[in-house]
């Protein structure tokens, strides 16, 4: 079957084409009883507005790009929700990709979207991506680019972040506070920013309590996953006896850590302390729970659409799109795994 138009509309009311878009669309030269004839047979005949005509005459598509490095990542699933939630009001679409944390598949993806006419991008770049044309050529293309998460500051753009530096020295704090003499960072890979400013909070609460900083005992996650904490875990008891506390780049590898003492049968957090990032759901369902940072990931993807949302406006209105950085709160989370 055939879409309804609004010609067809018009000729079955004997009215304009015009007057039964006006209608349609709440014009107030057109009368209620009008307005009422054409919708109610416009319900009737399942009528549909032709997107593709309607993104024509606007010059928009009502559609945004995506780009995370995982979705299973229970941080990163919790910010496409926030973004969807956002999009939904606003009558947009989303095209969520996975970079993998592939620089090469995040450039491919970033001209897949300029090929599909998106209005905007929210994208945290992946772990291998250190040229950022691509995003430079998106923004020469007129398209706004909002990062979160793992951000180039290089990128002249609008960010949402979080202090990952000063949320890495609570962390390491709250360890020291609670006796740990010899603390070890299992940090993540080298290029991020996230990864390189939770190191360097680390570091300076470390040095900040008179605590003598060893290279030693950094351990660098490139898979920032389950089994680099079960080994470097290892490593860490074979290698340093006496180190009593652990701070953790992100949860998932806190957790596999936490297995792999259970099963040398290392007391936590007697024996040693340890303190995660993120608060994704098994944080709090292993044994012993796991104290760590909350990273307010639904809040986070919330926000990035709002904000990507105001500069398609500006855009529209042809205004001058002004970037501007938005830093959310972070909180510690105290459970089990520490004193």
């Amino acid at each position: 079957m055939k879409p309804v138009t609004l010609k067809q509309i018009a000729e079955t009311l004997g009215i304009s084409i015009t007057t039964v878009s006006k209608a349609l669309k709440d014009y107030p030269d057109v009368s209620k009883k009008t307005k009422r004839l054409v919708k109610d047979l416009a319900e009737t005949l399942n009528y549909k507005p032709n997107a593709f005509a309607v993104n024509l005459r606007t010059r928009e598509s009502k559609t945004i790009g995506l780009i995370i490095p995982e979705v299973v990542h229970h941080f990163f699933s919790n910010v496409v929700k926030g973004i969807i939630a956002q999009a939904e009001k606003k009558g947009y679409l989303v095209i969520i990709l996975q970079s993998n944390e592939s620089y090469e598949l995040e450039k491919k993806q970033i001209n897949l979207l300029l090929s599909k006419q998106v209005d905007g991008i929210l994208i945290s770049i992946a772990n291998g991506t250190a040229d950022f044309s691509h995003l430079q050529t998106a923004m020469e293309n007129d398209v706004p680019l909002v990062m979160f998460d793992k951000i180039a500051k290089i990128v002249n753009c609008s960010k949402i972040i979080i202090d990952d530096r000063k949320a890495a020295y609570t962390a390491t704090k709250h360890l020291i506070d609670s006796g740990c003499k010899k603390i070890a960072h299992f940090r993540g890979p080298l290029m991020p920013q996230n990864s390189i400013d939770r190191f360097l909070g680390y570091k300076k609460a470390i040095e900040d309590h008179g605590m003598l900083y060893d290279s030693s005992l950094v351990y660098i996650c490139e898979k920032v996953n389950f089994d680099e904490g079960k080994l470097f875990a290892q490593r860490l008891v074979k290698n340093h006896k006496d180190v009593d506390g652990i701070f953790i780049n992100g949860d998932l590898v806190a957790v596999g850590a936490i297995s792999a003492l259970n099963e040398l049968g290392v007391s936590i957090p007697d024996q040693i302390s340890i303190v995660g990032f993120s608060n994704w759901f098994m944080s709090s369902a292993i044994t012993p729970s796991l104290t760590t940072i909350d990273q307010p990931g639904y809040k986070m993807g919330k926000k990035a659409f709002k904000l990507l949302y105001k500069e398609l406006k500006a855009k529209k209105r042809k205004q001058e799109i002004l970037p501007q950085t938005v830093e959310l709160e972070t909180t510690l989370i105290k459970r089990n795994s520490t004193k």
